[in-house]
């Protein structure tokens, strides 16, 4: 079954994709929670002309989100949290701790476009990847150190 998104969702696709799913997670999940729309001729067509009216829109957007993804790349975000004496984490860095971060710092990114090559459970030096747009990626250096007990 082919539905349209509406709205981002991690795994599947972008706003305005039109991806394949099985009929249940469509009827059950993607529809009812207003994720998705079935791909039928006439909203394809609305899709198709939505797409044509916004086409000047789109380079804007991507060179904005390039520029934002160019600021994020120079970034080096600072973690404080408890850990052990030999460096291990009391839990992990998660992406919302990333996304507040980054937050305080004057961005705003949704946890979901936020994500780990490894999982974050030692003190040192990471990178996270932040799908800023569609087709802008950015990574951002996290440091992750003790909380001092001062």
């Amino acid at each position: 079954m082919e539905v349209i998104l509406k709205k981002y969702q991690k795994g599947l696709g972008e706003k305005n994709d039109i991806v394949k799913v099985k009929p249940g997670y469509a009827r059950n999940y993607l529809i009812p929670q207003g994720i998705a729309i079935l791909a039928t001729e006439i909203a394809r067509k609305r899709l198709a002309e939505d797409i044509r009216q916004a086409e000047h829109r789109i380079e804007h957007i991507r060179s904005e989100a390039q520029a934002e993804a160019d600021k994020l790349n120079e970034l080096t975000l600072t973690i404080e949290t408890l850990a052990g004496p030999d460096g291990k984490l009391f839990g992990a860095v998660t992406p919302l701790m990333v996304a507040n971060r980054l937050e305080e710092q004057g961005y705003t990114v949704e946890r979901q476009r936020i994500s780990f090559e490894e999982n974050i459970k030692m003190l040192g030096s990471y990178t996270a990847k932040v799908d800023v747009h569609k087709d802008v990626k950015a990574t951002v250096n996290i440091e992750v150190v003790a909380v001092s007990s001062e």
